[in-house]
């Protein structure tokens, strides 16, 4: 199959296939902390709802018509927050994530000044991601279970895009 990925808005219509491909691409997450009760595997169905139907910018990766990834951002003054970026577990290591990252922060271009994520403090696989694509690590701190988190800034240069080097 020649499909190509494609990345476009996210509806509401689309909330199980998000919920799915998440706990799917989490599941690794979970293991790696011993957690289980890792928030992107205990939200509900009406909770992706709620983001999906609210001011939240969330975005769909699609290989033909399956969903195989997603992202979501909200906007918190000149700063939007990155999250619960997932990919299907079988089409990892393939680009998707640095794709939807790419398109997370066109969406939010020229209204933040700067961009911020977290990430498990141990999940070098993410860690390298946000590396190579200019965030850097700015504080640790734990997350509602005490797993350390690693927490990630881009800040953009006044034209609005990112500073080079």
């Amino acid at each position: 199959m020649t499909d190509q990925v494609t990345i476009a808005p996210a509806g509401v219509a689309d909330a199980g296939e998000i919920l799915t491909v998440q706990r799917a691409a989490y599941l690794v997450e979970a293991q790696r902390y011993a957690d289980p009760f890792l928030p992107p595997l205990t939200e509900t169905l009406d909770e992706v709802r709620a983001d999906l139907a609210g001011p939240t910018v969330v975005l769909a990766a699609r290989l033909g018509p399956r969903l195989v990834g997603s992202v979501r951002a909200r906007i918190d003054g000149d700063t939007a927050h990155i999250g619960r970026l997932s990919v299907a577990p079988d089409q990892q290591g393939r680009g998707v994530g640095g794709r939807l990252l790419t398109a997370i922060e066109a969406a939010c271009a020229g209204r933040v000044a700067r961009f911020a994520l977290f990430t498990g403090a141990d999940s070098a696989e993410n860690l390298g991601l946000y590396a190579r694509r200019g965030y850097r690590v700015v504080t640790h701190r734990p997350d509602e279970n005490g797993n350390r988190l690693a927490v990630l800034e881009k800040a953009l240069d006044p034209t609005g895009t990112a500073p080079s080097g």
